[in-house]
């Protein structure tokens, strides 16, 4: 393994650590000494393996696009690995396979749980719960910096207003980008306060909002999010996941501001706005609109948490949310609104061209003056065309080990999205405990390619098989 892979997981594995020495303290401080151990152990091979990977190697290996891919899916497996010491060493008697299924789930921000009963649980390991979802949030988008020439270089062009990708400043991007995750979840957690809910909840939501994650800390939201107040405030607060990390940053810190740092969030906005004015015409007469609006951007946000009164009749509309996504820097998953509508205006340029061959279409934002890049518009082909066979493949596979065709279909698209089952997709009662194995490694691989996307593993396996 060479030298940047050690550097970049070793990382991440210092961070695991310093969250496994909180969970210690926790434990120490609320008298909770049922997991206390294994945060130790968790501690203790995080910190070593953590600290190991920064001894220093003479020699110099180039930083190519498979290294990068390789360091990022290696991640994918082994820090859930690690995660995954203290739920194997609870009181839950969990096999090896349903503690890596949990920590994967996580880590992947998906939110499938094999925890029947959350009020049961130790509050120290709900907060490693939580903790897992917010360390995989932040490594998502350390993920999308490193790989971004593969999924959008036209994109790329938007980001370099408060990110440098010269590989000498890395430290310092990466910390950028550290304190603002971590500033926003401070936020979002003195807002939790602020309406109520309590200490415990505030904290654990928060870094399931900032991450996209689906774990709560208790069974049903509703149960804390109990008027339409809240209601309102929470579905805000959850669009934070959903626009891009940096929204915040350049509306407070940039001195010239222009379009063209903003163009992919006023889309995001735009299409937010529409879909919230349809859903208010078309479904306020049926449900509540508060609980509408909650439904609704914890779809677009790929969260994807509900009530038990949420319109589960709806499910195929929220799917489709779903897989359409958010902002390409965030937490949330999907194959990304700009992404469509790319390929939407694309592909009615080429009809229209047919047409009228004598008139000239040019593939562009219409608020900024760039044009997006006929490399840009393959890929995005490609990411759809991947997505489909993705999803036709994990049905068909959880079909074959017992898994009834519906579940099985909306499993597949909320595996590939990593987002957790709802009553709004009429799956809130699933039993992930009584999987059999195959289904359970299915869908860990699944959640694993859903967060670094079908196409950076086919191009490693472009580079073995094909090799040039």
């Amino acid at each position: 393994m060479n030298k940047f892979i050690l550097n970049y997981l070793g990382v991440f594995f210092i961070l695991l650590s310093a969250l496994s020495f909180f969970n210690i303290i926790y434990s120490y401080y609320f008298n909770l000494y049922l997991n206390i151990d294994a945060y130790f152990y968790t501690f203790l091979i995080s910190i070593i393996i953590g600290a190991s990977s920064f001894i220093r190697n003479k020699i110099e290996i180039k930083i190519t696009i498979y290294s990068k891919i390789i360091a990022v899916i290696i991640g994918y497996f082994l820090l859930p690995l690690i995660i995954s010491i203290p739920y194997y060493f609870s009181i839950y008697n969990l096999s090896f396979l349903n503690c890596f299924f949990e920590s994967v789930s996580g880590f992947t921000s998906t939110g499938f749980t094999v925890f029947e009963n959350i009020k049961q649980l130790d509050q120290s390991l709900i907060i490693w719960r939580s903790t897992s979802q917010w360390i995989g949030g932040i490594y998502f988008l350390f993920s999308i910096l490193l790989l971004i020439d593969i999924f959008d270089d036209s994109l790329k062009k938007s980001l370099t207003n408060f990110i440098s990708f010269n590989y000498s400043e890395t430290f310092k991007q990466s910390f950028k980008i550290f304190i603002l995750y971590t500033a926003l979840t401070l936020f979002l957690f003195a807002t939790l306060k602020l309406i109520n809910l309590r200490t415990f909840d505030s904290f654990n939501i928060a870094m399931t909002i900032i991450s996209s994650g689906g774990f709560l800390p208790v069974n049903d939201i509703g149960g804390i999010v109990n008027s339409n107040f809240k209601e309102i405030i929470f579905s805000f607060l959850m669009l934070f996941s959903y626009f891009s990390l940096f929204l915040i940053y350049n509306i407070l810190f940039l001195k010239e501001k222009s379009l063209n740092f903003f163009a992919e969030d006023i889309y995001l906005l735009i299409y937010f706005l529409i879909l919230l004015v349809v859903f208010f015409i078309f479904f306020n007469f049926d449900y509540n609109f508060s609980t509408i609006l909650f439904s609704l951007t914890s779809s677009m946000s790929n969260i994807g948490i509900s009530f038990k009164n949420s319109p589960s009749n709806l499910w195929f509309v929220f799917l489709t949310v779903v897989i359409i996504g958010g902002s390409f820097f965030s937490t949330s998953s999907g194959i990304r609104f700009l992404k469509i509508y790319f390929l939407f205006k694309y592909s009615l340029n080429e009809i229209l061209s047919y047409s009228r061959p004598n008139n000239v279409y040019t593939n562009k934002f219409h608020l900024i003056d760039s044009n997006i890049e006929q490399n840009d518009i393959n890929k995005y082909f490609l990411s759809v065309l991947v997505f489909i066979i993705s999803v036709f493949t994990i049905t068909s596979l959880l079909s074959i080990f017992g898994i009834n065709f519906e579940e099985s279909f909306k499993l597949g698209i909320l595996t590939l999205m990593n987002t957790v089952n709802s009553s709004m997709y009429d799956l809130n009662n699933f039993n992930f405990l009584e999987l059999n194995s195959f289904s359970k490694l299915i869908m860990i691989i699944f959640m694993i390619i859903g967060r670094v996307e079908l196409l950076t593993i086919l191009i490693i396996v472009k580079k073995f098989i094909f090799k040039s």
